[in-house]
C-alpha cells in the first residue's frame, strides 16, 4: 500500500526559497494505484494533482497550502478501509475517491465517523449517497441514471433481441446491471440470461456457450474493462456476435488493449466528454503535452478538488463539516465538468448520461465516440 507519499506535481508547486514548505492542508487520494484497475488509478491522481498544483500555485485554499496524501487501495473493500484508518491516522481532512463504489461505501463509513469529507469521481452507485452520511459527495451520476438510460437504449434497438444480462457481483456492476434490467421490465422485456460471474475469471466459455444455446443477441455487462474486454474478446474468438453494452466501468482505452479488434462497435453509457469543452481546452493541452491523455475519470477528479477549494472559499473555513454544509447549500461551483450544485444527498447536478461507441481512430487506435 502506498500512503503519505507527496506526488510530483503537488510537491514541485510547493518548492520555496529556502527548502520545502510543509502543507498544512492534508487531502487524501484514494484510488487503486496498483492492480488490474492501475490505470482509472492513474487517472484519479492526475487530475487531483494537476487541480491541486493550480490551486497551491494560487495560494492554496483559505491561505493554507495543500499536501497530496496517496492511499492504494488496489480496488478492494478492506484495502480501502486501511486506507481510511491510515488517512485518519496521517491527519487528511478531506478525500478524493475512491473509484470502486464496494470501496467507497465501506470507507466513507469510516470518514463520517472521524471527520472526513470524502468526494469521489467515479463510484456510482445509489447507496453511496443514500446512507444519509454527511460527508459523501460525488462529481459522477448514479447507476440508477445510467442503468435506466441503457435500458430505454437497449428497449429502443433491440426490442425484440434475446437480451444476456452479466454483472461480476461487485455492488457497482450488479447494481447497474440490476437498474439495467428493471428498466427493461419496465418496458416490458424479459432478459433471456441473468449471471454473474467473479472479478479475476479469466475464462468466459461456459458463459458464452450458454449465451450461444439461448440465441443472446444483445449482452450487457455490468462491471470494469478488465473482464469486460476478455469478455468482448472470447466472443469473437468463439464466433457468437452480439452487440455488447456496457456503463462507465469500460470507459478506458485499457478495453481495447483487451479486446483487440473485436471491440470495434461496443457501446457504453457515459457522462459528456469534458475534454470537448473549449473552456478545458488548456487544460487538456497541458496535459497532453505531459504525455498523459487525460480521458475518463481525469477531469472527474479534477473538478473534485476544483469544488472543495471552491466551497470552502465560499464558507471561509477549511473544516470539513463547514465544507460539507456549504457544498448542499451553495454554489453551483465552477468547474472542469460546467457548474456544480450539489443536492442534500451530495448527488450533483450535472448533464445526463449518453451512449457512446467504440470505432476506431484515424491513427488505427480504438475508442469511445458519441453516438
Amino acid at each position: 500500500m502506498k500512503t503519505s507519499l507527496l506526488s510530483g506535481v503537488a510537491g514541485a508547486a510547493m518548492l520555496v526559497l529556502g527548502g520545502t514548505a510543509y502543507a498544512d492542508l492534508l487531502v487524501g487520494i484514494g484510488a487503486p494505484l496498483t492492480g488490474p484497475n492501475a490505470a482509472v488509478g492513474a487517472q484519479i491522481q492526475k487530475g487531483a494533482e494537476a487541480a491541486i498544483a493550480e490551486i497551491n500555485a494560487a495560494g492554496g485554499i483559505n491561505g493554507e497550502k495543500v499536501k497530496l496524501v496517496l492511499g492504494d487501495d488496489v480496488s478492494d473493500a478492506k484495502q480501502g478501509v486501511s486506507v481510511a484508518n491510515k488517512f485518519v491516522a496521517d491527519g487528511v481532512k478531506y478525500v478524493i475517491g475512491h473509484y470502486n463504489s464496494g470501496v467507497s461505501i465501506p470507507a466513507s463509513e469510516v470518514y463520517a465517523e472521524n471527520g472526513i469529507v470524502e468526494i469521489t469521481p467515479g463510484a456510482t452507485n445509489p447507496v453511496f449517497t443514500e446512507r444519509g452520511l454527511w460527508n459523501t459527495f460525488r462529481t459522477c451520476g448514479r447507476d440508477d441514471q445510467q442503468g435506466g438510460i441503457a435500458g430505454e437504449y437497449i428497449a429502443k434497438h433491440f426490442k425484440n433481441s434475446k437480451i444476456a444480462v452479466i454483472h461480476d457481483k461487485t455492488p457497482y456492476g450488479q447494481g447497474l446491471a440490476d437498474e439495467t434490467r428493471k428498466m427493461l421490465e419496465g418496458k416490458g422485456i424479459k432478459t433471456t440470461l441473468y449471471e454473474g460471474v467473479n472479478v479475476g475469471d479469466k475464462d468466459f466459455s461456459a458463459l458464452i456457450s450458454k449465451a450461444k444455446q439461448a440465441g443472446v443477441s444483445v449482452l450487457y455487462w455490468g462491471g470494469l474493462h478488465t473482464e469486460g474486454g476478455l469478455i468482448i474478446r472470447q466472443l469473437a474468438d468463439q464466433g457468437l456476435k452480439v452487440t455488447f453494452i456496457s456503463g462507465d466501468g469500460i470507459a478506458n482505452t485499457e478495453l481495447a488493449a483487451i479486446a483487440g479488434d473485436a471491440v470495434a462497435g461496443t457501446l457504453n453509457t457515459f457522462g459528456p466528454d469534458p475534454r470537448t469543452n473549449p473552456a478545458n481546452k488548456k487544460i487538456v493541452e497541458k496535459f497532453r503535452t505531459s504525455g498523459f491523455e487525460p480521458e475518463a475519470y481525469t477531469l472527474y477528479s479534477y473538478a473534485a478538488a476544483q469544488v472543495l477549494a471552491a466551497a470552502a472559499t465560499a464558507a471561509k473555513s477549511n473544516d470539513p463539516e463547514t465544507v460539507a454544509k456549504t457544498l448542499k447549500t451553495k454554489g453551483p461551483f465552477k468547474s472542469v465538468l460546467g457548474e456544480i450544485a450539489f443536492d442534500d444527498k451530495g448527488d450533483p447536478k450535472l448533464p445526463g448520461y449518453i451512449m457512446y461507441e467504440w470505432k476506431k481512430n484515424k491513427d488505427g487506435a480504438y475508442t469511445y465516440v458519441p453516438q
